[in-house]
């Protein structure tokens, strides 16, 4: 095997390392969301519990990537490629431990009945899980009008974030017996804004692998 076959060979498994920690952190996003709104404490336990192993495939990454650095001398784009993966994977592990914190708000809630059944924090799950699918095909791709799409999902986010905390907040005027569960219903929408904020940094980070400079979608 030619120097390049083994570095194009090593990126190859940063590729698949990134792709499994995507498809990780999107069932914990879905998971999470869905013990809250069912009252499943032990599926909750189950996002906590597993969170170790979306740790852990950080750490392969950066064991990967380092490793290329160090053996290869990598230059320009290829560069950038093992730069990326390091910073998607810390996106991407932030978000698996903002699912985790939703899994605990779960916990916290215990099974006592939801003070309104769940819609629009459901919504933002399903988003956040889209874009982190997306991001993570748009840095395979190197696919940058993909990667420009997350700018407009983070503020179909954002949208939906402001609607809930000012529903949330009526409540808690109209109802003071409902503002322990209303401030951790705020604190779930905060972590899915969170986490679309991560999957846009991901966006950013494709761009600039492609373009060598580095855009705000965040703005």
């Amino acid at each position: 095997m030619t120097k390049r076959q083994h570095f194009d060979s090593s990126l190859g498994e940063l590729r698949k390392q990134l792709i499994e920690m995507g498809e990780q952190v999107e069932r914990a996003i879905e998971k999470s969301v869905r013990s809250l709104k069912d009252g499943n404490l032990e599926l909750a336990r189950e996002v906590i519990d597993r969170d170790a192993g979306v740790n852990a495939m950080e750490e392969q990454i950066d064991d990967i990537g380092t490793r290329l650095i160090a053996t290869q001398q990598p230059v320009a784009k290829d560069l950038r490629r093992i730069i990326i993966a390091f910073r998607m994977a810390s996106d991407l592990e932030r978000m698996a431990d903002l699912a985790v914190d939703i899994a605990k708000v779960t916990l916290r809630i215990g099974g006592e009945p939801l003070i309104k059944p769940l819609v629009d924090i459901p919504r933002m799950a399903e988003i956040a899980q889209r874009m982190t699918r997306d991001s993570i095909e748009a840095y395979v791709q190197e696919n940058v009008d993909l990667a420009y799409k997350m700018a407009k999902m983070d503020d179909d986010v954002d949208l939906l974030h402001s609607q809930i905390l000012r529903e949330l907040f009526s409540f808690m005027v109209e109802n003071p017996k409902t503002v322990n569960q209303s401030l951790l219903l705020c604190f779930v929408s905060r972590y899915l804004e969170r986490m679309a904020d991560h999957a846009t940094n991901i966006g950013e980070s494709v761009v600039y692998l492609v373009r060598g400079k580095r855009p705000d979608l965040n703005a």
